[in-house]
């Protein structure tokens, strides 16, 4: 939001994810839309020092803005199939013309302020995980 830090993701994919998890939840202030990219094509070019990690659980952590608190990374580092990869904001990216949204995950963790109601696939985990 403040533009101290910028990074490079090479290779995202195309369909952002939804999480409804508490923790995203909580983290975001409602559902938080992320991309996933190979955590070896990611590179913090700008404000590396103001990047703050958060250990949120024994197997992941999530990083913001130590300037402005935006929330901008989630790496599963303790998850075999999340540990090569990187989920970032999707807010955060400058060009979003050919993201869609394709999935919402841990829809039970939802909040009941809300539904899910656009058509997209909804999941109770992640898929493929």
């Amino acid at each position: 939001m403040c533009g101290t830090v910028e990074f490079k993701l090479a290779k995202p994919q195309q369909n952002a994810s939804a999480c409804h998890c508490t923790q995203c939840r909580k983290w975001s202030g409602h559902y938080w839309a992320s991309i996933n990219g190979p955590i070896d094509g990611f590179k913090i070019t700008k404000g590396e020092d103001k990047v703050s990690w958060y250990q949120s659980s024994d197997y992941a952590r999530r990083g913001f803005c130590g300037s402005c608190g935006s929330s901008l990374f989630w790496h599963g580092f303790g998850l075999s199939s999340f540990a090569k990869l990187i989920s970032v904001s999707a807010g955060t990216l400058e060009n979003t013309k050919n993201i869609t949204l394709g999935r919402h995950i841990f829809c039970e963790h939802k909040g009941s302020y809300y539904e899910l109601n656009d058509g997209v696939p909804t999941y109770t985990t992640y898929p493929g995980a």
